[in-house]
């Protein structure tokens, strides 16, 4: 008979298959899926969750697990961190019944198909209406994990995106920010005022030009077109599976910043999967680790290395020649400017990195109150506009720039948002290290030469998958956990000094 850990390995090789069908499915329903097909879509996606979860639940998968438990001073540090990640998903598996599973991915799939429409639209009725239930039976996944783990129900659903989170840990950093950003987004706006305004680059952008300026970028930054692809949806998202890495973004033609950033961010993403060790893949160790670290590679790259001064040297006589650029507002220290603009607005994604961060807390504390049952779906507009108001300063004129405008609390994510800005203060800590550690960085990035920033990165982050916690790969990497130090120096540095 095969040894219980093997057995365990092969099992979860064909979860992972299975995943990875359910992942490829998801990226065409979201970009390439004629609106015709999605009720079979809704239809096939939730046969495969049930699929999935069934196999996740066999009852000698337990008994498997627990065996190999018993042996485990014989496995490799690899294999023991895989059983432990193992053992994570069977107990979120074996939490919930068939029937929930099936009937939240029924609803998350029929709510983002009529938010798609609802965005645009501004229309939040239709949108509340198909919320409710997802809303309805996240609560109840929330409570049945929460029961199963002895925990929060909003810490059961965070631990779907961050292993280990909790909202305890989450709150202190939060606080932290909240000390420190109001005095220094003023600080910034006030040097900001003192200096030339940014001149505005003359558009229109043709989409075909600003496709090709995205995968060019890509392509420097180390994405691999063989094992992936560039496509268009309504919200940008990274799908696929590591072998075949599936990124979006939108395109606007009065302002393609906004296009090549998203781009940038997903080619993160991206770079993470593609790094992803091959021995391990199918299984849960060979997985990146969670969504804070996820964040940080995304932020990263789009953040920390395409808005500073090296990136923008190499990248602005690229920009210039694929958009025909000319005149001062094509001159590097404009496009500095209009990169590093501080200024409150509506949009999360097109957010500056000073004030994203109350974007997230906001959401944050929406979510928390929606999951508690303190906040119902009809007065999530309310919220919104009071919050947006109070952290920000900023009127919001219609759903489709307010409440409307994400995709995760459709399709159920609740417990994802927190993830950005703690990926944001890993994003900083990284970068710092690496630049630290490799003096080839700085200059090559400004030659267009990722090459040693990739390499630092595949060693200390993506090769390292699933085989550490977030804080310990931090330690590992940088030499502290998770804080806001880096985070806050990283800010003055770029927009005070």
């Amino acid at each position: 008979m095969m040894k219980p850990y093997a057995a365990l390995e092969q099992r979860f090789r064909r979860l992972s298959a299975l995943n990875g069908a359910l992942a490829v499915l998801g990226w065409d329903q979201s970009a390439m899926m004629p609106e015709g097909g999605a009720a079979a879509r809704a239809e096939q996606m939730a046969t495969l969750s049930v699929i999935h979860h069934e196999w996740l639940t066999d009852p000698a998968l337990g008994d498997l697990i627990a065996n190999a438990e018993a042996k485990a001073a014989t496995l490799t540090d690899w294999q023991r961190a895989n059983l432990r990640e193992i053992a994570r998903h069977w107990r979120h598996a074996t939490a919930l019944n068939p029937k929930l599973v099936e009937a939240r991915s029924k609803a998350a799939n029929a709510c983002e198909m009529v938010w798609r429409k609802a965005k645009p639209a501004n229309d939040f009725k239709a949108f509340a209406k198909a919320f409710a239930p997802v809303l309805a039976l996240t609560r109840e996944v929330a409570a049945a994990k929460a029961a199963a783990f002895g925990c929060q129900p909003y810490d059961a659903l965070l631990d779907e995106y961050e292993p280990g989170g909790s909202a305890a840990r989450i709150d202190a950093l939060f606080a932290d920010l909240g000390k420190f950003l109001p005095g220094f987004i003023d600080k910034a706006l006030a040097r900001q005022a003192r200096q030339p305004a940014p001149l505005p680059l003359p558009g229109p952008f043709p989409v075909e030009q600003q496709r090709q300026a995205g995968l060019a970028l890509m392509k420097a930054l180390g994405f691999d077109f063989r094992h992936g692809r560039l496509d268009v949806s309504a919200h940008p998202f990274t799908g696929g599976v590591p072998q075949d890495v599936r990124i979006t973004t939108r395109y606007s033609e009065s302002d393609f910043t906004k296009a090549l950033m998203g781009v940038l961010h997903e080619t993160g993403h991206a770079l993470y999967e593609l790094g992803l060790p091959r021995r391990w893949a199918g299984q849960p160790v060979g997985e990146a680790r969670g969504m804070v670290l996820h964040e940080s590679q995304s932020l990263l790259v789009e953040m920390q290395v395409c808005r500073g001064e090296e990136f923008l040297t190499y990248a602005t006589p690229l920009l210039r020649r694929i958009f025909g650029g000319k005149g001062a507002a094509w001159e590097l220290g404009n496009l500095r400017r209009l990169y590093t603009r501080v200024q409150p607005s509506l949009i999360r994604v097109d957010a500056d990195e000073a004030t994203y961060p109350a974007h997230v807390i906001l959401r944050y504390r929406l979510e928390q109150a929606m999951l508690a049952g303190d906040l119902a779906v009809n007065d999530l507009p309310d919220a919104w506009g009071d919050g947006m108001q109070s952290l920000l300063g900023v009127a919001v004129p219609d759903h489709a720039q307010g409440c409307l405008q994400d995709i995760h609390w459709p399709v159920g994510s609740i417990g994802y948002f927190p993830t950005y800005t703690l990926g944001a203060l890993a994003a900083a800590q990284l970068f710092a290290a690496a630049r630290a550690a490799d003096a080839a960085i700085a200059p090559g990035i400004a030659k267009g030469d990722f090459k040693p920033l990739l390499r630092w990165l595949r060693q200390n982050v993506h090769g390292q998958a699933s085989l550490l916690s977030t804080d310990d790969l931090l330690r590992q990497a940088t030499g502290k956990p998770l804080g806001t130090a880096a985070f806050k120096a990283h800010l003055k540095a770029r927009y005070l000094n």
